[in-house]
């Protein structure tokens, strides 16, 4: 491959990813498909037609994962999730930050994109705090005590932390023979808690969660596939291409959104460079205002007072913080991370589903 075919393939993966996001917070916009909303609905109103919707885009990101890796178009050990240590303290610690704060802030990073691409003006702080804190915690002055102390705490996994590693290992299986058989068996339980409830099988619900499942299969394989190759006309090295780990990546939002940041502030040092994270962070946020735009409901809203704003840059700040502990947000670990059968993703979104459960009950004892 030449530099000449190199350029053109990265920018077919950029525009790949452009044309996935921006269909994606078109869907977001129109279906309200959000993490904090659907344990919201549960928790107060007994509802679980939201839970169920992700509960549904999970099991076809699992499958999509699965088969792909089983037909080796991806491979799983070189994602961003693939790790010998179990990051139990900070996938939990951070999971219940980022659960709590999603709360407090109305919305995960990516509900937040959508807010802000529909008008709202309060998701813009929450989208600067929180970039300005992921980032802080990444490379600034909060990551000398993350690494230190928080990340340091890990179990060895022998074995590895997908559960298609297991699989494989204790039934004597390929790698991807595992990975397709743990796909197929946790998919199909979630499918029938999804399919259970007659009352939640309407086009609308059924059309958000399968979507939103193919959008991270989507972007696995822009990723992994369109974007991977085995010798870089430099370094002759495997690469893929317009990740910034270096490694196979799906959705994720607030480290994007604090990577943003960073782009913008410091773009003329001739370092920084599109990635799939930033341009679905852009993407999104363009998606859900043609949505709003052609929907007419588009329009600006503020914080209602000083209490409200305090409680939003106070969520925002703990979503920042939270989602670089436990390396990814609601999307980045809850489906994406998920949809690999990570043992760490496991945790974080177990963690955030608890630490949003926990700030609803703190705002029900105190209303």
């Amino acid at each position: 491959m030449t530099e000449s075919q190199l350029a053109d393939l990265q920018w077919l993966v950029l525009s790949s990813t452009a044309v996935v996001s921006v269909f994606l917070g078109v869907l977001f916009h129109r279906s309200h498909f959000c993490t904090m909303g659907a344990v919201s609905d549960a928790v107060i109103m007994e509802n679980f037609d939201r839970l169920r919707q992700w509960a549904l885009a999970l099991a076809v990101a699992i499958f999509g994962f699965g088969c792909m890796a089983y037909a080796g178009l991806i491979n799983p050990l070189q994602s961003i999730y693939a790790t010998k240590d179990l990051l139990w303290l900070s996938s939990l610690l951070g999971g219940l930050l980022f659960g709590w704060g999603m709360v407090w802030a109305s919305g995960c990073g990516s509900k937040t994109l959508v807010r802000l691409g529909a008008g709202n003006l309060k998701a813009l702080w929450v989208l600067l705090v929180m970039g300005v804190v992921a980032l802080s915690a990444m490379k600034g002055v909060l990551a000398v005590g993350r690494a230190q102390y928080i990340d340091a705490v890990t179990i060895e996994m022998p074995q590895g932390l997908f559960a298609g590693e297991w699989v494989s290992h204790y039934l004597n299986l390929s790698l991807h023979v595992g990975m397709l058989v743990a796909a197929c068996s946790v998919s199909l339980l979630l499918l029938v808690w999804v399919l259970k409830d007659r009352h939640f099988l309407t086009l609308h619900n059924l059309m958000a969660g399968i979507l939103v499942g193919l959008v991270i299969c989507g972007v696995w394989w822009i990723s992994g596939a369109l974007g991977h190759g085995l010798e870089h006309p430099e370094t002759l090295e495997e690469f893929f291409l317009a990740t910034s780990s270096r490694k196979m990546e799906a959705l994720s939002f607030t480290g994007p959104v604090a990577l943003a940041l960073d782009a913008l502030m410091y773009f003329s040092d001739g370092t920084k460079r599109l990635t799939i994270g930033l341009v679905s962070v852009l993407g999104v946020c363009a998606g859900s205002f043609v949505s709003a735009w052609f929907q007419g409901t588009l329009k600006l809203e503020g914080f209602s007072n000083a209490v409200d704003m305090r409680r939003h840059l106070v969520g925002a700040s703990f979503m920042g913080i939270g989602a670089v502990l436990a390396m990814g947000c609601s999307i980045g670990q809850g489906l994406s991370g998920l949809s690999t059968l990570s043992l760490n993703s496991l945790l974080a979104s177990l963690a955030i589903v608890a630490g949003a459960y926990a700030a609803l009950q703190y705002d029900l004892r105190q209303a």
